[in-house]
This record gives C-alpha cells, structure tokens and sequence, in this order.
C-alpha cells in the first residue's frame, strides 16, 4: 500500500461508517444456509447483493423509491428464481438472518477505540431504519454511534449527494473534509470523496476501484488501520 494512499488525516470532527459490506458481512445469511441451499449457496450471495445494489441505483434513477427491505426481498426473490431454488420458506429464512448479520471481528474494537479517543462516530447506510437499529443491536456495537443516519430520510439511495448531505444536516458539520468516511463499497467511497469526505476505502477483498469520479483518501486493508488515520 502506498504512502499516497495510507496517510493521516487532518481536520476530522467526525467518522461516519457505511453499514452493509463494512460493518456488517453481507454473505452470512447464505453462509449459514449453505447446506440447505447446494453448491449454488456463493453463487446466489453473489448474485443476491448484486441485484440489490443494482435495485437501489435503478429506483433511485426511476424516481419509485421503496425502502431497502423491500428491494433486499425482490433482490432475494429474483436471485432464487434465476437459480431456480423452490426451498419452501427459504427465502424468509434468509430475510430473518438479514436482521442479524454477522458484524465482521474488526469492527467492535476499532469502534471502541475510536470513541474512547473522543471520536464523533456515525452510520450512513442505504439500510431503513428498523433493519439498522435489529444489526446494530444484535451486534452490541449500537451504544457507539451518536447517529444512525438512513436513506429514508431523502427516499433515495446513495449515491445521491442528497444523502451525504444528510451527515452535514444531521452532525451539523459545516465542511464536509470535516468527516471521515469509512466505506468497503469501491463506489461508495468513490462518490463519498467526490461528495467532499475525506473518504477512506476499506478494501476487504482485491476488488478493483471503480472507473467514476472520486478519489479516497486513504485506502486500507483493515479497519483497525483506520486508527493510524484519525
């Protein structure tokens, strides 16, 4: 990892987390039906977080906005009938475990850390709200955010600038370099940076950036790393 893109940050009042992909292990509702589902169990993880992504981006261009519940369904309906998986009661299943993610092992104590350095901490996630409160929850981790910040609040998905916007709004930040950024999403972080974060991009897998506007500042393979940063 390059210097340019592991360097400590100045001027942070504030670090503001994405949820699903960076706090929370999106796979682990597939991960733990596995043997129910076969040998299609990575393939449909797959295929189930690209159409929800893929729903967000595609209402938010219609101007049909429908809360991230009901497109994680349509994405999990369409995903199981493209592999046509018939499991009875299979797909309810998997929304139950969708309110319990798994939160990945370096999240709890790089949290903890940041606030016991005094560090305003916050969510911004496409999540509605009743789905973010039962992760956050059933993580333990919900006592450590000062502000737990959905889409719902504009009715529409990131990228839109309407939503970044709502950290300024709602920590009352007057310059958005002022905030941190965590994101695991490439293009999330992306448009986190054009937006005016200083974005950090937490590369869990090799996955290569995206070709859009918006440049991270920092890009690091852990989150406790971000704890050099800020």
């Amino acid at each position: 990892m390059t210097s340019e893109l592991f360097k400590k940050l100045e001027g942070i009042q504030a670090v503001v987390f994405d949820a699903y992909g960076t706090l929370f292990n999106v796979a682990s509702p597939v991960d733990k039906l596995a043997s129910t589902i076969g040998e299609k169990s990575i393939a449909v993880a797959k295929l189930w977080r690209q159409k929800q992504l893929e729903y967000t981006w595609l209402r938010s261009l219609m101007g049909v906005h429908a809360d991230f519940w009901t497109v994680t369904r349509e994405a999990l309906d369409h995903t199981l009938e493209s592999y046509e998986i018939v499991e009875p009661g299979l797909a309810d299943e998997l929304m139950t475990l969708y309110l319990k993610l798994d939160v990945f092992d370096d999240v709890a104590t790089t949290v903890a850390a940041l606030r016991a350095k005094g560090r305003r901490c916050a969510v911004l996630s496409n999540g509605s709200p009743s789905m973010l409160d039962s992760a956050l929850r059933h993580a333990g981790i919900e006592k450590h955010f000062e502000h737990v910040l959905s889409v719902e609040e504009v009715g529409v998905y990131k990228p839109s600038r309407r939503v970044y916007r709502l950290v300024l709004q709602k920590m009352q930040v007057v310059d958005a370099p002022s905030i941190c950024f965590v994101s695991a999403n490439s293009w999330d972080a992306q448009a986190g940076a054009q937006f005016g974060f200083q974005a950090v991009r937490l590369a869990r897998t090799s996955v290569v950036a995206d070709r859009i506007p918006g440049k991270p500042t920092a890009v690091i393979d852990s989150l406790g790393k971000l704890l050099e940063l800020v």
